[in-house]
């Protein structure tokens, strides 16, 4: 991700790196160097302020960690860039939370500055079989375990309550922390289904518009993701609900109490929880490639889907995702029949296996060979 953001910043004024917290957005910050302020703390505020004309006046990078925590900096930053619109790179700013939620970014920095998400630790950033092992049950948070096997799942129950507890009422989700921590709970339950306002509502004592409310925040702190479904005129009716997915499966299996690899493999949810992670694992690895791509789900009413579709340049991709090691050749004629549906010009069967098997547009692979394919295609 580092030479994507020096290349942002050559090109821009500011660079916004957003991703959810203790993903690794302060590390990437500082091996760039410059002059560091955390705005979540009010003494760093009070330097930046003492020191603006000199900060703003330099050439070093500038690096504003979690910018969310002080609105008042964004009117600044665009007075300091359109003051000498020729200057690349001197502004890095971070944020836990999207820019749909920074309305201030949206309103203050339009056209300024470029956005770059960044995630947890994905499959190709791990260096080790063992790390690579753990990287479904853990997730990719640094500290959660990924790396060297500890922590995990008191490190993500702790997470999860900081974030109910303190900052998503502080980025305005206005729901009790307990309500927070029930909905949470609930949506670990629907993992890789689609989402269902209504019956959520109803469990929670609350409105399908609060529900879907509520979503927006989480999925703007980058826990959950919101799959659309896919729109064509084909001669089926096609669903039109989007799928939600944990975004990192680590919180997940915490939720869920899963803490071992043998229980989660005994969980009639776990080819979800499967799904919900090669589906991350592939978009992650297609936003570190710096490539434009739209993902979608697609089901009919007579039940015929396939579990991801990307559009990716001029290409359709279409992936159908098995927790088995040998996928049988009925798996391989579904998903081609139900790819046709959509005229998808790749289709990938993505299972535990580690061959890769290709004829013409159809692959079968594992997940190492997927990404291989991914990075190599670009």
């Amino acid at each position: 991700m580092t030479p994507i953001v020096r290349a942002r910043l050559a090109d821009y004024p500011a660079v916004a790196v957003v991703g959810p917290r203790q993903c690794g957005k302060t590390t990437l910050a500082r091996s760039l160097g410059g002059r560091y302020y955390d705005l979540e703390q009010g003494p760093e505020r009070l330097s930046l302020d003492l020191t603006w004309e000199e900060a703003v006046g330099g050439r070093e990078l500038v690096v504003l960690d979690e910018a969310q925590a002080w609105p008042e900096v964004f009117p600044r930053l665009r007075g300091a860039i359109d003051n000498d619109r020729e200057r690349n790179g001197r502004f890095l700013l971070l944020g836990s939370v999207s820019p749909a939620l920074m309305t201030q970014v949206s309103e203050s920095l339009a056209g300024r500055l470029s956005v770059i998400e960044l995630t947890p630790l994905l499959w190709s950033e791990l260096t080790s079989d063992p790390q690579r092992q753990r990287l479904w049950l853990f997730g990719g948070y640094p500290d959660g375990g990924v790396l060297d096997g500890k922590r995990f799942p008191v490190w993500q129950g702790d997470y999860l309550n900081l974030l109910a507890q303190r900052d998503l009422p502080t980025w305005g989700l206005t729901a009790r922390p307990q309500t927070t921590q029930r909905l949470l709970g609930m949506l670990a339950a629907a993992h890789g289904q689609e989402w269902n306002a209504s019956q959520l509502g109803k469990s929670l004592g609350l409105s399908y518009h609060t529900v879907n409310d509520y979503l927006d925040y989480l999925e703007g702190a980058f826990l959950v993701r919101r799959l659309p479904a896919f729109h064509t005129n084909i001669r089926k009716r096609l669903v039109k609900r989007p799928k939600v997915y944990w975004r990192d499966t680590g919180l997940l299996h915490a939720l869920l109490k899963t803490s071992d690899r043998q229980t989660l493999l005994r969980q009639p949810w776990v080819g979800a929880s499967w799904e919900g992670f090669v589906v991350n694992q592939v978009l992650g690895a297609l936003q570190c490639s710096g490539r434009l791509f739209d993902p979608y789900h697609l089901r009919t009413s007579d039940q015929r889907e396939i579990d991801l579709l990307i559009q990716v340049d001029s290409e359709l991709w279409a992936l159908e995702i098995k927790l088995t090691a040998r996928p049988g050749p009925e798996d391989l004629a579904r998903l081609n029949a139900n790819a046709d549906l959509v005229g998808a010009h790749r289709r990938f069967l993505v299972c535990q296996s580690r061959e890769y098997l290709e004829r013409g547009p159809q692959v079968v692979c594992g997940l190492e060979g997927l990404l291989a394919y991914v990075e190599g295609s670009g």
